[in-house]
């Protein structure tokens, strides 16, 4: 039995907020923080707030993209024990009960070591849209494209400020699904400013592909979502949302902090 992915969903998801002068709110939280189970109510909370699609993060132990926050949160989820299979019940169950484009973002490693054949024919069981592959060199994804595209998933890309006109191309013509523009060069995190670099960047992509461009590293506040989302198709927010969880004294406060929060954003990516 070969499941179908959700490629088609997250490019509808992408469409349909295009076609309401918007840019959509793709929200990040990784497998396993709090708990599995704490992860998959997250995911319902940003929902609920006004995500449009979800990012579920594998927990690695040494996440080279990412900053103190979803360091921390990994950190909990692998002390935690945390495995593929709970990632694939994340995405699963996140699936099930929102109905919304849920992704997984993947250091390589963890994908090799598990199987290419067995991960996308899991996430695309689980009704996963695709993977964010931020560590792949597009040249030796040709194994990892193939079984995703078997599987009706998309393979997304990340191009960061220091990518050439040359590179983005050829990038983009690899990927499917959208673009991940990772704003700022290093790593995650918020930041004052999400700049003048990122809206470059996005030009400079969109000058290359069709696909939708979304604006990663730095969002946290629907002042910054505005911004964003005022030249990006889709904005991107991962840190400030496990922050939020981070700081809350109990869980109960830290998914309605979340879903404030996405709320917050979700009114800035319309752009009013």
């Amino acid at each position: 039995m070969s499941a179908n992915g959700n490629i088609e969903l997250l490019s509808a998801t992408l469409a349909k907020a295009k076609s309401e002068d918007r840019a959509a709110l793709v929200a990040y939280l990784p497998a396993g923080f709090p708990t599995v189970d704490g992860g998959i109510e997250a995911v319902k909370a940003v929902v609920a707030g006004g995500a449009d699609v979800v990012e579920i993060g594998l927990p690695h132990s040494d996440p080279v993209l990412d900053g103190p926050v979803i360091q921390t949160a990994d950190d909990i989820a692998l002390r935690g024990g945390v495995k593929i299979a709970d990632v694939m019940r994340t995405v699963r169950e996140a699936y099930q009960a929102t109905g919304v484009p849920i992704l997984v973002m993947t250091y390589w490693n963890p994908i090799d070591r598990y199987g290419v054949e067995r991960f996308t024919a899991e996430l695309a069981a689980a009704g996963g849209a695709g993977c964010i592959l931020p560590d792949l060199p597009v040249q030796e994804s040709a194994l990892w494209r193939e079984h995703a595209t078997r599987h009706g998933l998309a393979t997304v890309f990340v191009v960061a400020p220091s990518s050439r006109d040359a590179r983005l191309a050829t990038i983009t013509a690899a990927g499917s699904g959208f673009v991940y523009a990772a704003s700022l060069m290093g790593v995650t995190g918020t930041r004052e400013s999400v700049g003048d670099q990122a809206q470059d960047l996005v030009r400079r992509t969109r000058a290359t592909t069709d696909l939708p461009v979304c604006v990663g590293l730095g969002v946290s506040n629907a002042a910054q979502a505005k911004q964003v989302a005022g030249f990006a198709d889709g904005v991107i927010v991962g840190s400030a949302f496990v922050k939020v969880l981070l700081d809350a004294p109990d869980a109960r406060s830290g998914l309605d902090g979340v879903r404030a929060l996405a709320g917050e954003l979700a009114d800035g990516v319309r752009r009013s």
